[in-house]
């Protein structure tokens, strides 16, 4: 996985546009399932496991919320509406967002489970690239741009073309 600025700009929008529409379509799906199909499901249920499951729900999103925060924080950046040295102040950061219990997502029906673990396995994927991005920004720009040169020939390529226009 490239950082932010190894990769070609282009790409790196299509990386976050990528990201941005699992999380909208995820946070969709949630809405739907735990508006809905939940009830049905929550009523098989002791008072403690309705209770596990009405957590789970506001669990699942919060980290939905906090990735397309930092989504659009990303979008931001890419257009110049934030600079870069602004994208490490704590409001432009990922959110903190609780795990799901191993023994929770047992007992909870297939949808629930598969929204709880996606969206865990959502927010773990853009929090790994939140942490390449910072360390990648923290690194010397001389260091950063040999890092990109010699990351892929084709993006050497398309840095040599860039300065020839």
């Amino acid at each position: 996985m490239h950082t932010a600025e190894s990769l070609h700009p282009a790409l790196f929008s299509r990386l976050i546009d990528g990201l941005y529409v699992e999380a909208l379509v995820m946070a969709d799906e949630a809405r739907a399932y735990f508006d809905r199909a939940a009830e049905a499901d929550k009523t098989r249920y002791d008072t403690m496991t309705r209770l596990s499951f009405t957590c789970e729900s506001l669990k699942v999103t919060t980290r939905l919320m906090h990735v397309i925060a930092w989504l659009m924080t990303q979008k931001a950046w890419q257009r110049g509406e934030i600079a870069t040295d602004a994208l490490g102040d704590t409001k432009y950061r990922l959110g903190p967002a609780s795990e799901t219990e191993t023994a929770v997502t047992a007992i909870m029906p297939v949808a629930a489970r598969q929204l709880v673990e996606g969206s865990q396995a959502l927010y773990q994927r853009v929090l790994r690239l939140q942490g390449r991005m910072e360390s990648a920004l923290n690194r010397p720009r001389v260091e950063r741009e040999a890092a990109s040169a010699s990351a892929s020939p084709a993006l050497e390529l398309i840095g040599r073309l860039e300065k020839s226009f």
